[in-house]
């Protein structure tokens, strides 16, 4: 492989990279903060309009945290497949509550 080729192939791999971290972070980001959204509403205590204000507030932090994370992971796919888990775990938590007849 030629210096050229060698250029070529971490030209890619940072483009990949980067192109993962942007999946992970827009979609991802936000598809994790609306499942903590969820999980959290149902989870809080108090009313249910409370619980969800202060879940949605909760969220918008949830969100730039994963954004933020998604930069500064090691990695492309360790940034996604973190986020995917931390997504998993909150729409675990509020199918449980859904599956359990309402808030917890």
């Amino acid at each position: 492989m030629t210096s050229a080729d060698r250029a070529t192939d971490v030209r890619w791999r940072r483009h990949g990279d980067n192109l993962l971290r942007l999946i992970a972070a827009v979609p991802g980001g936000y598809a994790v903060a609306s499942l903590w959204a969820m999980a959290l509403a149902r989870i809080l205590p108090g009313d249910r309009v409370a619980a969800t204000i202060t879940a949605t507030l909760i969220a918008f932090v949830v969100c730039a945290v994963a954004v933020m994370w998604a930069y500064a992971a090691r990695s492309g796919w360790r940034a996604l497949w973190t986020l995917t888990i931390a997504g998993g775990i909150g729409g675990a938590i509020a199918w449980a509550s859904i599956a359990s007849g309402g808030r917890i």
